[in-house]
């Protein structure tokens, strides 16, 4: 029996904060860093990747809500960190439970107040409700610098031993589930979501990929703070809400070696995740999903972090690899149509034979079971749209530069409430330099026409941000937190009670300085 005959295993490797451009293979783009990232390399090289993939919000719970409802940010009340994703919208792993699937997450999902599983029936490790969600705090002595300035100024090597950083434990407790399933189940199809936090800060790595970019590995950022953007009122209130004009310029590339020492660890972890469930043929019939929730300015545009509408924050790597891509018999393929991340649920939902929910905006990306990307089936293909891909109706950065971005072919559109719009030709100028708008002609006026309506026709922006406030008000007071969670991660015990998985770096219990008086054989002891 092959994988066409039943229904696929799915396994989501979901990452944190990760640009499309740092995975290696797309230095053939021309527009790739320098990382090594092997793994997620053979699993676009030999799967499906989809060069033009956008998050709904570049802000870690609202592209999170989306992605768990195919719904966009205005639908499922996505606003910002604090938003409570409502249990009336059917979620991904709720629809495949429903189908008859084991939902599992582990690790990091950033969800708001007190619902915590969403359809996942089962979660040994992860973000309960933590003060850091999912983020160890890295240094974790009193070395760490207080407030913004800490996401840069602390990147380097961790401070934390290596078998306790969140990915080894997410690794660790997915394994466990996998192979419990498999001894008492192995019928039954499962749904896995691996969550990492990495390459989202804190900034450091273990010591032999940090060292291998500082000083020396590490590349400048693509582009500068230039262009007709530079001084956009939005852009001006990043830098001062980040406050990343402080960011000095040696300072700025350290953290750059972080982020890029991250990402490889990442890649490291993720390679010896799948080594083993393919050693022991769990990945015989498993989707295998890579995505992330946003992407991560790393400096270019002079910015850092994401909630922004440059490509570098809204752009997101997406890879789905099939069976038979595993065992070399798919047909890999580069999609170049528009993928969002709200595609990711019905998409699977096709791929595993089980019915779409009604009322999602994401569509089926058209991926024909056992082969590749079929063009001819995907929305949003060049030369076709509008199609509106990101929105952010938080007001964070001032009344005015909420905003959403909408692409049709080469262009890009950025509409704000209030704010001077946007309008950029991605194919001549990728980097964002020249705003078309003001004084666009030919083909760039007629776009500007088409994106402007998609963005702004029919849509009320002061009565659309009321109503969403008021919505996510009403869900946060109904959903409040109840956990007494003090660390970023917790265990689940057997018994259902949740216990801190960091107290030992965070609150440990010294039972003596090894070092200084412990023991006689120790470095620098007696």
């Amino acid at each position: 029996m092959n994988w066409l005959d039943k229904r696929p295993n799915v396994l989501i490797l979901m990452s944190d904060e990760h640009s499309y451009r740092f995975m290696s293979f797309r230095e053939r783009f021309g527009d790739g860093e320098p990382v090594r990232t092997p793994t997620l390399d053979g699993l676009a090289e030999t799967g499906i990747y989809f060069d033009r993939a956008y998050t709904q919000m570049p802000l870690c719970t609202p592209a999170r809500m989306c992605f768990m409802t195919g719904r966009s940010p205005s639908r499922c009340v996505a606003l910002d960190n604090r938003s409570v994703l409502d249990p009336a919208f059917p979620t991904l792993p709720r629809h495949f439970a429903s189908h008859g699937y084991a939902t599992c997450l582990v690790g990091k999902m950033h969800f708001g107040g007190s619902l915590q599983y969403h359809g996942f029936q089962y979660r040994p490790y992860g973000d309960f409700g933590g003060s850091d969600p999912g983020h160890q705090p890295d240094p974790f002595s009193g070395e760490r610098t207080a407030g913004m300035r800490g996401r840069t100024l602390d990147a380097g090597v961790t401070q934390i031993p290596e078998g306790m950083l969140q990915e080894q434990m997410v690794v660790r407790e997915s394994l466990a589930f996998l192979r419990e399933h498999e001894a008492s189940r192995p019928d039954q199809p499962w749904l896995l979501c691996a969550s990492f936090s990495r390459p989202h800060f804190p900034l450091t790595a273990p010591k032999r990929y940090f060292d291998r970019f500082w000083p020396e590995g590490v590349t400048r950022p693509k582009v500068e703070r230039t262009g007709d953007a530079a001084d956009h009122p939005m852009v001006r209130a990043v830098r001062e809400g980040f406050l990343t004009d402080e960011v000095g310029d040696e300072e700025m590339m350290r953290a750059r070696a972080g982020y890029f020492a991250c990402v490889e660890y990442l890649d490291e972890v993720l390679g010896d995740f799948l080594a083993c469930l393919e050693r022991t043929g769990q990945l015989e019939n498993t989707v295998i999903v890579y995505l992330t929730d946003h992407g991560e300015m790393a400096g270019e545009h002079g910015l850092w972090w994401k909630h922004t509408w440059h490509e570098a924050s809204v752009r997101i790597p997406l890879i789905v690899h099939l069976p038979d891509h595993m065992r070399g018999e798919g047909v890999p393929s580069v999609r170049t149509d528009v993928a969002l991340l709200i595609d990711v649920f019905p998409t699977l939902c096709a791929l595993a034979n089980i019915p779409i929910p009604e009322g999602l905006d994401g569509r089926d990306l058209g991926i024909d079971r056992g082969h590749g990307g079929d063009l001819s089936k995907a929305p949003g293909a060049a030369g076709e749209g509008p199609l509106l891909v990101s929105e952010a109706l938080c007001n964070r950065w001032g009344e005015g530069n909420e905003f959403r971005i909408a692409v049709a072919g080469r262009y890009k559109y950025v509409g704000f409430r209030s704010a001077p719009e946007l309008l950029f030709d991605l194919e001549l100028d990728p980097l964002e330099q020249r705003n078309l708008a003001p004084d666009a002609t030919g083909d760039a006026a007629r776009a500007l026409g088409t994106l402007r309506e998609a963005v702004h026709g029919g849509f009320d922006w002061d009565e659309e941000i009321r109503t969403l406030y008021e919505r996510a008000n009403v869900l946060a007071e109904q959903y409040k937190k109840r956990s007494a969670a003090s660390g970023p991660n917790q265990i689940q015990l057997p018994d259902g009670r949740l216990v801190e998985a960091d107290d030992p770096l965070y609150r440990p219990r010294v039972v003596v300085n090894a070092v200084s008086e412990g023991f006689d054989d120790a470095p620098g002891g007696r």
